[in-house]
Order: C-alpha cells, then sequence, then structure tokens
C-alpha cells in the first residue's frame, strides 16, 4: 500500500433493531396519558370492546403489545381474520387487532366482534380515525364499530419526540451532540415511525463516512427525507 493512501471507506453494516414494545420503553406524555391509563386499567373498562384511536406513528402498536402481553390476548391480522371455527377453537380470553383500518373482509370482522360479545371476550382494536359510514360498507358492522367505547391518542409532542429520539440512540449506542439533537426534534415529523427511520439513516451515514452524528450531518440527511417526502406526494 502506497504510503498516506487512505483505506477504503467502510461499508455500513445494516444490523437490524426491532422497536421494543414493552412497558418499561414506553414513553409517557401529555398526548398518550389517558390511553395508557386506559390500557392499564384493564380489566376494569367501560366495555370489554375498546378502540384505540390515533393517527400513524403515535404508539398505538406499542400500547396494543403492551396490553396482549399483559392479558395474553390472540394477536389477529387485520387481512387474514380468523374464521369462527379457528376463534371456537382456540378459545381466547382477550383478542388484540392492530390497524383494524386494514381489514378486507368486513363480514369476518363483524362475526369476530360478535364473537367477543357473546363469549365476552376482551378485545382491544386501533384505527386511525374513528368509524365513519363511507368508510364501512356493512351498516350492521358499522353500528357495532361506533358501539365500542374510544380512547384516543394525538400526535407526539416536541417532548415526547425528543425523548423517543434520545432513547433510539441509545439503543443502536450512538453519541449524538446536544445541537444534532435539538435540531432533529424540532424539524421531525411527528411521528414515532419518522424517528426510527431517521436515526436509521443517521446511523448508517455516519458508519459510512466514519464521523460523529452532528448537526450539520443531521440537517444534511433530513434534507434527503424531505426531498423523498415531496417526490412521494407527486
Amino acid at each position: 500500500m502506497v504510503a498516506g493512501a487512505r483505506g477504503p471507506a467502510q461499508l455500513p453494516l445494516e444490523l437490524p433493531v426491532e422497536p421494543r414494545f414493552g412497558r418499561d420503553d414506553f414513553l409517557p406524555a401529555a398526548c398518550n396519558r389517558a390511553a395508557l391509563a386506559m390500557v392499564e386499567r384493564w380489566p376494569d373498562w367501560p366495555d370489554r370492546i375498546l378502540s384505540l384511536i390515533g393517527p400513524p406513528g403515535s404508539g398505538k402498536s406499542h400500547l396494543l403489545a403492551i396490553w396482549a402481553e399483559s392479558a395474553g390476548a390472540l394477536r389477529v391480522d387485520p387481512v387474514t381474520l380468523p374464521t369462527l371455527e379457528a376463534l371456537n377453537a382456540a378459545a381466547p380470553a382477550a383478542i388484540v387487532i392492530d390497524d383494524v383500518d386494514r381489514v378486507r373482509d368486513e363480514t369476518a370482522l363483524f362475526h369476530l366482534l360478535n364473537f367477543a360479545v357473546e363469549h365476552r371476550v376482551f378485545l382491544l382494536m386501533s384505527a386511525s380515525r374513528r368509524p365513519r359510514p363511507e368508510d364501512v360498507r356493512l351498516p350492521d358492522l358499522l353500528s357495532r364499530l361506533r358501539r365500542a367505547p374510544v380512547v384516543e391518542i394525538g400526535a407526539p409532542d416536541d417532548e415526547l419526540m425528543r425523548a423517543v429520539l434520545e432513547k433510539l440512540f441509545r439503543d443502536r449506542q450512538l453519541i449524538v451532540d446536544e445541537p444534532a439533537l435539538a435540531y432533529v426534534s424540532l424539524r421531525l415529523e411527528r411521528s414515532l415511525d419518522a424517528a426510527r427511520a431517521l436515526v436509521a439513516a443517521l446511523d448508517r451515514e455516519a458508519l459510512a463516512r466514519r464521523r460523529p452524528i452532528t448537526r450539520a450531518l443531521a440537517a444534511e440527511v433530513m434534507e434527503r427525507f424531505s426531498d423523498h417526502a415531496a417526490g412521494s406526494e407527486e
């Protein structure tokens, strides 16, 4: 090797960092405190069926995971809902459905809700908004969905976004200077999913360049994020 020559650039190795959905990993804030309190009140609920409503990236999946763990709930895929035969065979005491908005078979969902009522099964489901007539074709299903008590979770506020970013950086053992953290937390889309994606991108970029995460690097990566989002909307 020629003296003074630089070694090859380090290729970023993408190591999977799975989101942690334990109770200790949930960060309470004003926007989610009421929803967390209701989840932790179980089984002292106003009804056996409960709807958790909130925008994408607000932490609904985390709350459902916390409840599913404590209740020993059967986790149901909204795209492939179980048949009545399968439900009877499983005989669950609790059921959780994340993102009811994605349900394709309305009849199957109606039967599942009826199963929960008839067998006194606790059921927690999440959605991005309250059910509307234009979203649900079956009148009986719409009525059943509207009958369920609702607890709402709001979009993450500035305080929660900063706390989430700090935690995500710690999970990846990344050292981030204060100006970079402040810059990102004030400008990032108010979404926990967006926070995870940005931290992963900053991790890759810092590793590839062999440099710490500074405000300048954060601004550069966030600009690319903004450009990508704008291109997706066109």
